[in-house]
């Protein structure tokens, strides 16, 4: 299952996957000759969360509505910084431990853009972006998760 939004330009790239995630295919989806700095970030199912032993991840997600909101995070970031590209693909369906579950990547002509864009993306992404996760635990019931980014972002509006 995948589905992805792919500017005409190829300079932005929006992938929902249940596939696993490459971090060179996201960085080189954005590379440039233009670009002096590629940025990425990548975030990994780990094997202990608050204490308890992580057995699995899953994700799901509204995919028509997440396309439509990393499409408005592509617009917002390159009104804000100069970049040449960005991709954020992200993994739905089981994610095991040391697998990744979502990859950013960000081309600029120089490094602070990058680096600023992709941190940026990332708090977006958790914030805003509606794909949900549900932990499942070795000795526990399973959770689903809310991210710490969304809880700040819904106290923000109230």
């Amino acid at each position: 299952m995948e589905h992805s939004f792919i500017s005409g330009d190829g300079r932005r790239v929006f992938i929902l996957t249940s596939g696993c995630l490459s971090l060179e295919k996201v960085t080189g989806s954005v590379s440039a000759l233009e670009s002096g700095a590629i940025a990425s970030f990548c975030g990994i199912t780990r094997k202990y969360n608050q204490g308890k032993e992580v057995k699995f991840l899953e994700y799901e997600s509204y995919s028509e509505m997440a396309l439509s909101e990393l499409r408005k995070l592509g617009d917002e970031i390159s009104n804000r910084w100069s970049v040449e590209g960005i991709s954020i693909w992200h993994r739905l369906g089981r994610v095991n431990v040391g697998e990744i579950s979502v990859v950013i990547a960000v081309s600029a002509v120089h490094r602070k853009e990058a680096l600023e864009a992709c941190h940026f993306a990332i708090d977006q992404l958790k914030a805003r972006v509606p794909i949900w996760k549900k932990e499942y635990f070795v000795a526990h019931e399973p959770e689903w998760r809310e991210n710490l980014e969304f809880q700040s972002c819904c106290q923000q509006r109230e």
